[in-house]
């Protein structure tokens, strides 16, 4: 098996037909040969299969090659069987859970803290879910007989809380864990190899990498993919073509960028921490990144003092960082997490008003150290 990196560059390059460059396949139809082999591919699709040897591929959103390359390197990359590409991260999370309604196991279990988004699809039941919340030591606790998925994130947005990930797929036993390595990327972390059964990933941020392209893609077993594949063709939930394309190019540079954000994420965090009006730096730490992760990546948490309104103030203030949502770019972004992203999760599990989220570009860690230290010291002046 070749290294992470060599395999970042050329997972999912084969079969081009002589190109050296993937090329982009846009073509919503395609012809079928007749009309029975035709009939049979389009069944195959919609059920979820991959297409036949001689019936065509039919219809976009059925099945496209560009996006199939795509799905092919990440399931590569996170030592998984297969992956199936979504139009967001939000749209791969909907699938899984239609898959796991459509069982007759609608129950969640779910560690907070979670990305927002998927902390409020599970809160409102919108998709027919229950969802209990537990405590990492609570799994098997609060598992049920109709408990379909055990969701957990690690590390956790935006506190970058760790999880266990080799306890928690015990204590949830034969029920499937589904892990958002978002965060993490299949550089730092593969969840499979601990033992989970579905990787999430929101692939807008690392996976693309440069702000520019919005999609989802969920890595795991082949029978799981077709559940997926199938939900996926009835909603119509697949990845555009030139999205896949994108995504499928981030990955050959995904090593080197998160490498490199990560190197600049440990000089800053540590330097946070000794800086005044600072009151706590939130980053991956102890016993498990070396265990399950190779590195504590590039995503921080910083609470500053003077609570809400010196928080507010100061993302306001940076002038070389961007004050935006969403992350895993190569220039910083800052937010304020129970503000934006977080703003829906209930009162309880809802992100400090004191806690910012930055995530670290591949700008020079000294540029960065001076806006922080700038916008810091206005917010309190």
């Amino acid at each position: 098996m070749s290294r992470f990196a060599t395999l970042a560059v050329h997972a999912g390059r084969d079969n081009l037909a002589g190109a050296h460059v993937p090329p982009i396949d846009l073509s919503t139809t395609n012809p079928v040969p007749s009309v029975e082999s035709g009939g049979a591919a389009y069944e195959a699709l919609a059920l979820g299969g991959l297409p036949p040897a001689d019936g065509g591929l039919v219809y976009q959103r059925l099945w496209n090659p560009t996006v199939a390359r795509f799905e092919d390197a990440l399931a590569q990359l996170e030592r998984a069987e297969q992956a199936v590409a979504f139009g967001s991260g939000m749209a791969a999370l909907t699938a899984c859970l239609i898959a796991t309604v459509g069982e007759g196991k609608p129950h969640v279990v779910a560690v907070r803290p979670v990305y927002g988004g998927s902390d409020h699809l599970l809160a409102t039941g919108l998709l027919g879910t229950e969802v209990t919340w537990a405590e990492p030591d609570g799994i098997a606790a609060a598992l049920r007989p109709d408990t379909g998925l055990v969701l957990v994130e690690t590390p956790a947005n935006p506190t970058l809380d760790l999880v266990d990930l080799r306890a928690a797929c015990l204590a949830a036993g034969d029920v499937p864990v589904i892990v958002d390595n978002t965060f993490a990327t299949p550089v730092l972390q593969r969840p499979v190899e601990h033992g989970a059964t579905l990787v999430l990933h929101s692939a807008t941020k690392y996976l693309g990498g440069h702000g520019d392209v919005l999609g989802g893609v969920v890595a795991c077993s082949a029978e799981w993919a077709a559940k997926l594949r199938r939900v996926r063709a009835v909603t119509g939930g697949l990845l555009h073509p030139l999205a896949a394309y994108l995504l499928h190019r981030g990955l050959q540079t995904l090593p080197v960028r998160v490498l490199a954000q990560q190197a600049s994420a440990v000089e800053i965090a540590a330097w946070l921490a000794g800086l005044p009006h600072v009151e706590r730096v939130h980053f991956p730490a102890g016993e498990l990144v070396g265990r399950q992760m190779s590195g504590p990546g590039a995503m921080i948490a910083v609470a500053v003092a003077g609570g809400y309104a010196a928080a507010a103030r100061t993302v306001e203030a940076v002038r070389l960082i961007t004050h935006a949502v969403s992350l895993g770019g190569v220039d910083t972004l800052i937010q304020h997490p129970a503000s934006l992203t977080h703003r829906p999760v209930a009162a309880e599990a809802k992100p400090h008003a004191a806690v910012l989220r930055l995530s670290v570009g591949l700008e020079h860690p000294d540029d960065l150290r001076a806006d922080l230290e700038y916008a810091i010291k206005d917010a309190h002046r």
